[in-house]
């Protein structure tokens, strides 16, 4: 995290992208006192998320649109899928590198994606109580299903359809 000193400097010299393409490798928060032209370099944003994905939020709108860049801040920080422009957010191999690293990145998702198996079963594999934001048929899935109780048992029995709760597997996973 900079310091007040770090920033002071940083906003004094927001147009310098000498200053920030050095800075943002050890403090890539800085980068929110950048100018925008700065915040729209390619090359910058890209090592600053690569240190912390959350910096993300910083980066111009053409740059959240920019599938490299979407990937190393995912690969760092899943949850900062919600920054994704509308285009991304469909995009499976983002949203599935997101996932691995944190499913809640399933609530920022398409609606397509919400019901894409591969996604909703990497996202329920890192945080079971995320099936409530998938597809009704994905809830009614029974591999899906198996999964999120055994990871997480009666949390996620209200997400998962009503005909799957008198399943006689998931009746065994949740009294085991």
């Amino acid at each position: 995290m900079a310091d007040s000193e770090e920033i002071i400097e940083a906003k004094e010299k927001r147009n310098d992208r000498e200053y920030f393409s050095r800075i943002v490798k050890t403090t890539p928060n800085l980068i929110e006192w950048a100018s925008d032209e700065i915040k729209d370099d390619k090359e910058i944003i890209l090592e600053a998320v690569k240190q912390d994905g959350g910096v993300l939020e910083f980066a111009s709108k053409r740059l959240k649109d920019d599938k490299d860049v979407l990937l190393e801040a995912v690969k760092k920080s899943g949850w900062t899928f919600c920054y994704a422009s509308d285009r991304l957010k469909g995009d499976k191999d983002v949203l599935l590198k997101a996932t691995e690293n944190d499913g809640q990145a399933l609530y920022y998702a398409s609606k397509e994606l919400r019901d894409n198996k591969e996604i909703v079963m990497s996202a329920v594999n890192n945080k079971p109580i995320i099936l409530k934001y998938a597809s009704l048929r994905l809830r009614s899935d029974k591999d899906i299903a198996m999964l999120a109780v055994k990871k997480a048992k009666q949390k996620v029995i209200d997400y998962i359809t009503p005909s799957l709760r008198e399943d006689a597997d998931i009746k065994n996973l949740l009294n085991v």
